[in-house]
């Protein structure tokens, strides 16, 4: 399957000159899904950790007023500020949470009670673990319409890479927060699909563990939400929903159950999350080997999972002090030479291509869409925070043209994301 959708949903230099369309301004879709005031609301009191914990995940960073449109920036990076990802969590034995279901809601600056559990009932049920897990366990959903309304068919990628970027933030709170983590794909999402009232227009892509396993397992419960509608604009697109059914099915999944070691001290890496921003332009300055090292070792540390993919990262460098120009694979020198303008090409012509420091292709063979897709939005947040934290620009680069790219790198490997970084 991941062959013919993401070949059918390619970039050429035709295809953008003859694709282009105008957007349909009075169907753009709510940027924040709010549940009724019939489920209990609690604000995160950014004073307690654990509150902090859940808002570095996806709270709100700053706002952007432009004439008849405002923006909310948030810690996660999203193609076109669409913010396509809702995450939705169970707490058991957690201080300051009753036992149940909640719905993060950024722009309440809060979570939402959906769903208060009994001794034995938890979404563990429908894992492939049945044990209850004390502590946090994380799903992670999106609302694929409020990223298709702007970018068609192709958005069930961006979707797919902003679950990453949600799924790197997690693991961003949970390293300052020394709480350990194991990222899900394999369970049950069209039944949960079903009991959290999704109706089509939502689905789940993943989750993680954030908490310790018991021994009791967990009984099936009649969780039935009411939908709650996320759009007010939804169009149904056949193509990303034949996508995502083709795409659950997942074979031969290898676990991962190394954790990323980091190097970031602690209250400068708080605010690093804070202040992450996507570059717009670079200056065309280098940065320092030393300093490429710590970000290329920060988004190759082993990323815990129980569906791990391979994913290749491929890198131009074009001006870094101590290293040559040229194109690398795994810190091998595969052609020597400048590519500054090939890279800015390849980006579909975008001058961050060949201003930055470092561009990066992230490619995959894999068979299991969803994890190797969300594996690379994973490497992206890491990219991003590691660069922040350098103050280094970073800016995630989800259009190419697939083709050329592939051409380029030798590669017959699916082109999943383009990163550029520098000053």
């Amino acid at each position: 399957m991941p062959n013919s959708y993401h070949e059918a949903t390619k970039h050429t230099y035709l295809s953008v000159r003859s694709g282009a369309r105008q957007l349909e301004w009075s169907k753009m879709p709510k940027t924040f899904k709010i549940y009724p005031n019939s489920f209990p609301l609690k604000r995160l009191d950014l004073d307690k950790k654990i509150d902090r914990f859940i808002y570095l995940i996806g709270g709100i960073t700053a706002k952007k007023v432009y004439p008849g449109v405002e923006y909310y920036l948030r810690t996660v990076p999203s193609a076109g500020a669409l913010y396509p990802v809702e995450i939705y969590f169970q707490a058991r034995d957690v201080k300051g949470f009753k036992n149940g279901i909640y719905h993060l809601s950024p722009a309440e600056n809060g979570v939402r009670l959906l769903y208060e559990i009994k001794d034995e009932e938890g979404v563990e049920f429908h894992l492939k673990d049945k044990r209850m897990i004390k502590g946090f366990l994380f799903l992670f959903s999106s609302i694929y319409f409020r990223s298709s309304w702007k970018y068609s068919s192709r958005a069930f990628r961006y979707t797919l890479l902003d679950t990453g970027h949600a799924l790197g933030a997690l693991e961003a709170s949970c390293h300052l927060y020394e709480h350990a983590f194991f990222i899900l794909y394999d369970f049950d999402k069209k039944v949960l699909n079903e009991k959290f009232g999704f109706k089509d227009i939502e689905f789940f892509l993943s989750g993680a563990k954030v908490g310790i396993p018991q021994k009791k397992e967990t009984n099936f419960f009649d969780l039935n939400l009411p939908f709650v509608d996320p759009t007010e604009t939804f169009e149904t697109n056949e193509v990303i929903q034949k996508s995502y059914l083709e795409s659950l099915m997942l074979t031969g999944c290898k676990k991962e159950y190394r954790f990323p070691k980091f190097n970031f001290h602690k209250e400068r890496f708080y605010e690093t999350i804070l202040n992450r921003r996507s570059i717009r332009k670079f200056s065309k300055l280098p940065i320092k080997s030393e300093e490429f090292e710590y970000i290329y070792q920060t988004i190759t540390e082993p990323i815990p999972s129980d569906c791990d993919e391979k994913v290749e990262i491929y890198y131009i460098v074009n001006k870094v002090l101590g290293m040559k120009q040229g194109l690398y694979k795994n810190k091998e020198l595969l052609k020597e030479g400048d590519f500054s303008q090939i890279a800015r090409y390849l980006c579909l012509e975008q001058a961050l291509g060949g201003d930055s420091a470092v561009t990066f292709f992230l490619t995959s063979n894999g068979n299991n869409y969803q994890s190797l897709y969300q594996k690379a939005g994973i490497i992206g947040q890491r990219c991003y925070l590691s660069s922040e934290y350098l103050q280094i620009g970073c800016s995630g680069i989800g259009a190419y043209y697939d083709d050329d790219v592939k051409n380029f790198l030798h590669s017959e490997d699916m082109v999943l994301y383009a990163l550029a970084i520098g000053k």
